[in-house]
């Protein structure tokens, strides 16, 4: 599907403050959120090679958009990208239980607690239109204290971002669905606060009359 150029302009405004722009350092534990984008595994693996942090944790069962697609769990999948691509797999741990972004960060808390891996520095890696939301949650649900993060995702841009997998009104409409729980998860609790500008609140409601309320809560 093609978008008008006026549609491009109000997602490229919602993709640029779904963004962060952290910069990578050096941290315990790199944990890769699961999700339909096999570039989300690729940027986890990079970090890993270039020696961003000793292990790498997949999270991820099948959520949303994977349920009908795919057979194996996201965190399984991921893993076997980040095994092709040299990563030891005595360096990867699997979460393939969780099924959104508040499980990825409990359950990880879990599984790296019985595993007795204190860090006190990691490394989120998620789709770049989901890295405020994913930072956003993390403070909200990671139980540990004193646990500083950095979030950061594949270094693509938006008109790069769609492929032959993933459709740019697919891209829109999620990150459109991303936007609204945004502002409206604080209220219940799964995520802290974050002011949403209100040039972007505008670009997200002109989208949506537009259409783009695919991804909305119900």
């Amino acid at each position: 599907m093609d978008v008008s150029p006026q549609v491009r302009l109000l997602a490229q405004i919602i993709w640029d403050y779904h963004k962060l722009n952290h910069q990578p350092e050096k941290s315990d534990c790199i944990i890769v959120l699961g999700s339909h984008d096999t570039r989300v595994a690729e940027r986890g693996a990079q970090l890993f090679l270039h020696g961003y942090a000793p292990l790498i944790l997949f999270s991820g069962g099948l959520g949303n958009l994977t349920k009908g697609m795919w057979t194996e769990t996201e965190a399984e999948k991921f893993s076997k990208v980040a095994l092709s691509m040299g990563v030891p797999e005595d360096r990867i741990i699997i979460e393939n239980k969780s099924s959104n972004t508040g499980e990825n960060i409990r359950f990880s808390y879990d599984l790296m607690t019985v595993k007795k891996i204190r860090a006190s520095k990691i490394i989120l890696v998620q789709k770049p239109y989901m890295e405020r939301r994913t930072y956003a949650t993390f403070m909200k649900q990671w139980p540990g204290e004193n646990t500083s993060i950095i979030v950061t995702s594949p270094q693509i841009e938006f008109d790069d971002y769609p492929n032959g997998e993933i459709k740019i009104d697919e891209v829109i409409n999620i990150m459109a669905g991303d936007l609204q729980r945004i502002k409206e998860y604080p209220l219940k609790g799964y995520q802290i606060y974050q002011e949403i500008p209100d040039n972007v609140w505008q670009a997200y409601k002109s989208l949506v009359r537009l259409g783009f309320n695919k991804h909305l809560i119900k």
